[in-house]
């Protein structure tokens, strides 16, 4: 499947600093075309100023062939890309191609050719913000950099017949850029593990505060900003209507109908077939997720691939080793049932919301306070107080105090609380003759 597409601003290889413009055309492989083109155009109109021409779906062979189609297709787009004359690339929706194919096509068509790691890839570059998600981008760009270097010392060698050592060093040009490459690995490696200790920190600081943790995930652009921000009020928040708005992990305090204070985490967005490097890279942001309390899981509803989306979000939480009881107790959310005339619930226990409009919050809030109150043993109990005693600033140190309702006439208070288990094991301990209101 291919299309032209205008693109510019493409950054590539160390030449970080130099920005080339050019008008693509985009190749697709796999079942249900017409809604991976639909994907394919999002991923460019992504992309500031990059604009898709035209598109064209043709059967394709192994992607692992040197061209990866035949020759008849093969002479069709070659016709098709030199009648567009302001197509400057040509996009193949596969997940890699070799050095030597890119090579090939290259040289055939007289344009830039991407696949879907290098665009995937340059929308997380445009993306990053913070230090660890440029660490985590330059780390997936090193199996692209040792590709391109297998080619360029290919043509090398072809040109001046054989590998030549470097100043009387005793290694070759491959050898020198292979461990110049090996030693960039290790030092990106280094400050990744140092901002992953940073984090398991701050993990614990919040966990001692007993914030419970709320990883909210999902395919790429269905909604999971636009949520958070509607739980949480947060006015800075800005969602975006693109894929891979969010690459960071970032923490958003909000508050369920008990009161109780949650941290709400927002993370990067799935995409089917997202290239193994690019998930293997963002692995250690992701494993923030294996230490939340909860996961939701939003689900873009009016897509027309919803449930080809939920399969690929749920297979790489399975491949992240995500504990089994975080799988078993997540809360599903159907989002944009607003734009859906007469939704009919499919699923059994998923939410139903418009993250944008309010519609349906209040249900899920009550939802996910069950579930916190569930997988973290705390309770919501009200406990009558003397207050003379020592109770109520034990409370206020070991729980957290919803509500205080003072009774001056006897000298006692009705409190209620939000306590974990081990906690009100100690307060009946220290206690036994408070009088305790279960609701």
């Amino acid at each position: 499947h291919y299309f032209p597409v205008h693109a510019c601003t493409v950054v590539t290889g160390n030449l970080s600093k130099v920005m080339v413009y050019y008008n693509i055309f985009f190749f697709f492989c796999v079942p249900k075309a017409e809604l991976q083109i639909a994907e394919a155009i999002a991923l460019v109109n992504t992309l500031q100023n990059w604009t898709v021409l035209d598109k064209i779906i043709i059967p394709t062979k192994n992607p692992d062939k040197k061209l990866v189609f035949g020759k008849g297709n093969f002479q069709v787009l070659t016709e098709k890309i030199k009648k567009l004359p302001r197509v400057t690339a040509v996009f193949l929706n596969v997940e890699r191609i070799s050095s030597l194919t890119k090579k090939e096509l290259e040289d055939a068509w007289g344009v830039k050719v991407f696949d879907r790691y290098t665009v995937v890839l340059h929308i997380f570059r445009c993306n990053a913000r913070t230090k660890e998600a440029k660490l985590q981008i330059a780390l997936a760009e090193i199996p692209l950099l040792r590709s391109n270097l297998k080619n360029e010392v290919s043509q090398l060698d072809q040109q001046r017949g054989g590998s030549r050592y470097i100043m009387g060093s005793g290694e070759t040009f491959m050898e020198t850029q292979n461990r110049i490459l090996k030693e960039k690995e290790l030092k990106i490696r280094n400050a990744l593990e140092k901002l992953r200790r940073k984090r398991s920190l701050l993990r614990n600081q919040r966990r001692k505060r007993e914030f419970p943790i709320i990883s909210v995930m999902g395919y790429t652009n269905c909604g999971k900003t636009t949520l958070i921000k509607a739980l949480t009020g947060e006015a800075g928040l800005q969602p975006r209507d693109q894929l891979f708005a969010t690459l960071d992990i970032t923490a958003h305090a909000g508050y369920l109908p008990s009161h109780m204070a949650v941290i709400y985490v927002d993370t990067i967005g799935f995409l089917t077939d997202l290239p193994h490097n690019l998930v293997e890279s963002f692995s250690a942001t992701l494993e923030e997720v294996a230490y939340s309390d909860l996961i939701v899981h939003v689900r873009d509803i009016t897509h027309p691939e919803t449930i080809l989306q939920k399969a690929t979000v749920l297979s790489v939480l399975k491949n992240l080793n995500i504990p089994s009881h975080l799988l078993d107790s997540m809360v599903e959310v159907h989002n944009k049932v607003d734009l859906i005339e007469r939704y009919k619930p499919t699923e059994e226990n998923a939410v139903a919301i418009s993250a944008l409009h309010g519609h349906g919050l209040e249900e899920l809030k009550e939802e996910i306070e069950k579930k916190i109150l569930t997988v973290t043993g705390k309770k919501i109990l009200t406990v009558n107080i003397h207050l003379e005693g020592a109770q109520l600033s034990w409370l206020y140190k070991e729980a957290t105090v919803q509500e205080v309702e003072v009774m001056p006439e006897d000298g006692t208070a009705r409190v209620k609380v939000i306590i974990s288990n081990s906690a009100f094991g100690k307060y009946k301990n220290l206690f036994p003759n408070s009088k305790i209101l279960m609701p």
